[in-house]
């Protein structure tokens, strides 16, 4: 029972991206001292939140990650552009940007 509670643990530390996202430019950053992957490509991003948060402490999560992807990226994230696969998620989300010179 401990190994398996150990590997969750080691997994859930790990971020790899969506298959859209493979060969995309990893970026890590920290904020609020919650961290994130952020995989850019192009005019997309997919955004992970590494480690793990209580239901309560995960309200600016979206927000974050917003913040996470200009900031790693040098794009403006298009308005209302998140979207999780599972809606309420804060594990993973992706977001439409606008790029200088693209």
């Amino acid at each position: 029972m401990r190994v398996i509670l150990l590997l969750v643990l080691f997994l859930s530390a790990c971020a790899s991206p969506a298959p859209q996202f493979f060969g995309a430019a990893r970026h890590d950053i920290t904020l609020e001292g919650i961290r994130f992957a952020v995989f850019h490509d192009g005019d997309q991003a997919q955004v992970i939140r590494l480690g793990y948060l209580s239901r309560a402490a995960r309200a600016p999560v979206p927000g974050l990650m917003v913040i996470a992807a200009e900031r790693t990226t040098g794009c403006a994230a298009i308005p209302n552009s998140l979207r999780s696969r599972i809606p309420g998620d804060t594990g993973e989300a992706r977001l439409s940007l606008r790029c200088p010179g693209g």
